[in-house]
């Protein structure tokens, strides 16, 4: 996982000062309390402070070490996990070792540790120093309310800031992170000893297989990134692909890559958004990780829409992350909307299947594969690790920082089922109940 390299050396005084017992600022509570009230008195990670404060072993590692007061005022200005995630973009709050480690060992004591309200009144003696305006990293996408300016929400225009805010940033970033394949969705392990690239071939075999490719039939991709799924069917399908993208950067990076690969003659990556797409009667539509960023109520005439592009008997794969619970909150929470996918949304499964069927597609099948998706990640956060220096170079560090702990968070969610990933598959049935499905397909694979 990614042990981001600390800035500072954390203090190991043994001095009754120097380990927080006085008081906090205004008299409030010392830090060291502070600590101990989030933490346990045997907390499973240890933190030290700018002022001397050491809660736990002061040789373990890894552990947190909160550098300036700033980090604080982070955490009273925004109390959940924003304020945090301010903290450690900016580096004012530091982890030496294991980022995904560390977020397990708080899980343990508080799932939902950052955002307890308590916290801001728990140190609201630091209030008169610490509650001041700090610089709000500028990899933070402005709120809800203000991208109102970008159109409304899941309007073309706003999604399309939206996409290029995330993706746009360098293609050699995410060949830092993704490595050979770059595919940016969850990959699917056939063994447990298999390699990402290996899992990530899987994968998109996996999706062909269902689709029930053919050579001489035609694909499109939706949201089709840098056009791992485009290259993969052309090339062992042989069939014609179409993929999009909102992303310009993606394109251009799948455009020369399946030029170099010799698939452009049968496979074509286009920037444009899926909604303009003027070619129907294809015989299979491929949505790997771009549900999410439709929108629940949008979910209707995305499956209208996709429907009315394939043919009589032609199927639909749609693979993409949903909450475990119909009933859960749609909305993403502050970190991942403002630092990673702006305007996001996840579903639970019974919403896209129930969207699916309702909306042009029978449902043939559905598959769960969480698990796959805790490995794909821990699989990124060890290629972003052993490429740290040349990641920060690439797009600096507070970038690295967002993408250092939104990967380990977002395995901790799958590993402890808070987020599923699955795939669903539905066919357009023709006029007369034909299905053009097997009896009872096992994949091949």
């Amino acid at each position: 996982m990614v042990a981001t390299r600390p800035l500072s050396t954390a203090p190991t005084s043994t001095h009754p000062r120097e380990r927080g017992a006085t008081s906090g600022p205004g008299g409030g509570l010392p830090l060291s309390a502070l600590l101990t009230r989030l933490l346990g008195d045997n907390p499973p990670v240890t933190v030290t402070a700018y002022d001397g404060t050491v809660v736990g072993d002061p040789d373990a590692a890894p552990r947190i070490h909160i550098r300036t007061p700033a980090a604080l005022s982070y955490v009273l200005t925004a109390p959940n996990e924003l304020g945090m995630a301010r903290a450690y973009v900016t580096g004012t709050l530091d982890i030496t070792g294991d980022v995904y480690a560390v977020l397990r060992a708080i899980d343990e004591v508080s799932p939902s540790m950052a955002d307890k309200a308590w916290l801001a009144r728990a140190m609201a003696g630091y209030a008169r120093e610490l509650l001041r305006p700090v610089p709000i990293p500028a990899e933070e996408a402005p709120s809800r309310a203000r991208r109102v300016l970008h159109g409304l929400r899941h309007s073309k225009a706003r999604d399309s800031v939206a996409i290029a805010r995330h993706y746009d940033v360098s293609n050699r970033f995410y060949e830092r992170v993704l490595g050979p394949s770059m595919a940016y969705t969850c990959a699917c392990f056939p063994e447990a000893a298999s390699t990402l690239e290996e899992a990530q071939f899987h994968k998109f075999d996996l999706v062909c297989r269902k689709l029930g490719l053919r050579p001489g039939m035609r694909l499109l991709d939706v949201g089709c990134g840098w056009g791992g799924m485009v290259a993969h069917a052309a090339e062992h399908y042989r069939v014609t692909a179409l993929g999009v993208t909102l992303s310009r950067q993606q394109a251009e990076w799948a455009q020369r890559d399946l030029a170099v690969r010799g698939l452009a003659g049968r496979a074509e990556v286009r920037h444009l958004d899926y909604r303009d797409v003027t070619e129907t009667g294809f015989d299979a539509v491929s949505s790997i990780g771009l549900t999410e960023h439709i929108g629940a109520r949008a979910l209707p005439s995305y499956f209208r829409f996709l429907s009315s592009k394939v043919r009589p008997g032609g199927r639909l794969l749609n693979h993409c992350i949903v909450r475990p619970h119909t009933y859960d909150s749609h909305r993403t929470g502050p970190f991942i909307d403002r630092y990673v996918f702006p305007d996001g949304e996840l579903e639970g499964v019974g919403t896209i299947v129930s969207a699916m069927q309702d909306n042009g597609f029978e449902v043939r099948h559905a598959e769960n594969l969480r698990e796959h998706y805790g490995r794909t990640l821990a699989a990124w956060c060890r290629n972003l690790d052993a490429h740290w220096d040349e990641a920060v170079a690439e797009s600096g560090v507070q970038r690295a920082r967002v993408w250092a702990l939104y990967m380990a968070a977002s395995r901790l969610a799958f590993e402890r089922h808070r987020l599923e990933l699955q795939q669903v598959l539905g066919v357009k049935v023709g006029e007369r109940g034909d299905a053009a499905m097997p009896l009872r397909p096992d994949w091949g694979v």
